[in-house]
Parts: structure tokens; sequence; C-alpha cells
């Protein structure tokens, strides 16, 4: 199920699965039931100069890239890309404080959020998003770890 749903990403998921094979990135999901946020992040630099490009985002050591993505479970079991409001911020480990500027990404029918972060190498980041899903009540929070390193 969460393969099908790992497939409604196109373009920048393709760096991510690419970066999987490396420490680099990193990708999870958390389970709410009907809903499911998927969760990616990786340095800008996996990803290819036209794909940046053509989101607007920078390419550099030192920047991060975090993509969230709202899947709603269908009456067969698939999964289904739902479009809501992505907010979050990212600390470092001495508790520095940035807030992530999500932007809402429509390719076709996949919908998805990408906010750029600093980063130094080595740096271990913990990530504190909400998602709401569009005509959901209640916010899905999530909380991951991860640590990337410049190339």
């Amino acid at each position: 199920m969460i393969a099908k749903a790992l497939s409604t990403f196109r373009s920048l998921l393709i760096a991510v699965f690419i970066g999987l094979f490396s420490l680099q990135a990193h990708a999870g999901s958390n389970d709410f039931g009907d809903y499911t946020v998927l969760w990616s992040v990786l340095p800008s630099t996996f990803l290819a100069p036209e794909i940046a490009q053509a989101n607007d985002l920078q390419r550099s050591k030192g920047i991060g890239i975090v993509n969230i993505a709202i899947m709603e479970e269908n009456e067969d079991g698939s999964m289904s890309p739902v479009s809501g409001q992505v907010e979050g911020k990212v600390s470092n480990d001495i508790q520095q404080v940035r807030f992530l500027a999500f932007r809402r990404i429509q390719e076709g029918d996949s919908v998805y959020f990408i906010a750029e972060y600093q980063y130094s190498s080595g740096e271990l980041m913990t990530f504190n998003i909400t998602a709401r899903p569009t005509g959901h009540q209640q916010d899905l929070a999530i909380r991951f770890a991860h640590t990337l390193f410049s190339d």
C-alpha cells in the first residue's frame, strides 16, 4: 500500500529513490487510519538541475529538501494523494528552530508539499510537521530526525 502511495511522487522522489541507496536521503511514513503522511528528506544537490529549476529549488551544499505528501486510503485499499495544508519547523541539536515555508506542488493527480532548509554537514535535524488534509478537522502531527552530510 505504501509502495503504491510512493509511486505518486514524481520528479522529486526520483532523486529520493536514488538517494536511498546512500545514507544521505531518508524517507518514511506515519499512518493515521484513513490518512498516511509520507515524508522524505534529501540534500538539494541530489536533485537534477532541471528538476530543481522546474520546481524553483536551489541546489547547494548545506540546503536540504523536505517533501511531504498526504495520502488517503480508498475503499479498495489503494492510496490517493489529497490536498491540504502543511506547516512545520526544524531544529538542530542545540535547539535552534527554523520555520519551514512549505509550497504546494501539483503534477497531474500528485500533490506534495516541499520546503528548503539550511543545515550544517553532520548536524542532526529534528522535524516537527503538521499536515491537515482538506476537509479534515484534525491535524496529523509527525516528528522525525535525520542527519545530512554535504557531498
